[in-house]
């Protein structure tokens, strides 16, 4: 697997292409038990990550994905910003230059963790917590499989319609937020299946 510039411009253009497909979708999620701003939010960020391709993806495996993930802090507004902000810098801060699959799995629990932090949440809330952790599980487990990867994904962010939300905007709500899909968690599992696919071609 080539996991030099090619692969990180890749990757940033297969997420972009993917949340501005599906930014309509998102926003659709975030009217009916938030600000109704998420999917345009996360596509300002990725148009500016995406702006920015060729000096990011030059960069070395961390200062990429920190730079990123500074990038969303600055452009994507809301709760969305800071947390995949967190998530981004949280990745690249645990990952050496030439990273192993172990050290990639092992950089994506630590990331969680500070997303965790940064939000005081934890799985079960309704939150791109309850996508990202089952991920991170089928990893430790050594599950290779990028379809495998990818369907854990969007089951769990299914799984998230019959729950009550207690963080975030979503739990101003109380129980009217039972009943529909937390839009963090779905655009988290369209992320990673964006990136399983990129990396299922490496």
């Amino acid at each position: 697997m080539d996991l030099g510039a090619d692969l990180r411009a890749e990757l940033v253009r297969a997420v972009a292409a993917t949340i501005e497909r599906h930014a309509e979708e998102l926003t659709t999620l975030d009217q009916a038990i938030g600000d109704g701003d998420h999917g345009l939010n996360m596509k300002r960020g990725f148009e500016a990550v995406l702006a920015d391709v060729a000096n990011l993806s030059a960069k070395p495996w961390p200062d990429f994905l920190k730079g990123v993930g500074t990038m969303l802090v600055m452009k994507v507004g809301g709760a969305s910003g800071p947390l995949y902000g967190t998530l981004f810098m949280g990745l690249g801060k645990d990952l050496p230059a030439e990273p192993t699959r172990a050290d990639l799995v092992r950089a994506f629990r630590g990331a969680i963790t500070a997303v965790q932090a940064r939000g005081k949440s934890e799985r079960g809330q309704k939150t791109m917590l309850d996508v990202l952790i089952p991920v991170a599980e089928k990893l430790e487990a050594g599950v290779v499989d990028t379809g495998a990867i990818t369907v854990a994904a969007h089951a769990a962010a299914d799984a998230t319609i019959p729950v009550k939300a207690v963080r975030g905007r979503a739990s101003f709500l109380g129980d009217r937020s039972i009943g529909h899909m937390d839009p963090g968690a779905r655009s988290s599992a369209l992320m990673i299946e964006s990136v399983a696919k990129v990396l299922e071609k490496a």
